[in-house]
């Protein structure tokens, strides 16, 4: 009986592994690293090849092109804020040394009614 029991228990045990391997073989794993058929690649080369794939120097050649546009206008900017700044500075508050730190050239008083200037520290 017990010899019985035990070559069932066997058999049963080899049909359940050969039924689950056959589930295991039968169902396709879906492995993203597996190569992928000649069929496929050929079409996703042709359709690469339509959409026109630029090559890295040209899109380096476009990239520089657009920083020279750049740096030229900010070239451009620069001199004319310095054009700007030198018709400042040919006023003759920033050019006559008489005006020395003021907007308006401080009036010559007398020796005895001078006061002392807040803006520069000088008796006018």
């Amino acid at each position: 009986m017990k010899k019985q029991g035990i070559f069932l228990f066997v058999i049963i045990f080899f049909c359940s592994l050969s039924a689950f391997g056959q589930t295991k073989k039968e169902q396709k794993e879906d492995n993203s690293f597996a190569p992928v058929p000649q069929e496929q690649s050929a079409t996703q080369k042709k359709v690469m090849k339509k959409k026109g794939k630029k090559s890295a120097r040209s899109i380096f050649n476009k990239r520089m092109d657009k920083k020279i546009e750049e740096f030229d206008q900010r070239m451009e900017a620069n001199a004319k804020e310095n054009r700007k700044m030198r018709r400042e500075m040919e006023k003759p508050q920033y050019s006559d040394p008489s005006y020395f730190g003021h907007k308006k050239k401080p009036k010559k008083r007398k020796p005895g009614k001078r006061k002392l200037c807040k803006e520069c520290g000088i008796w006018h």
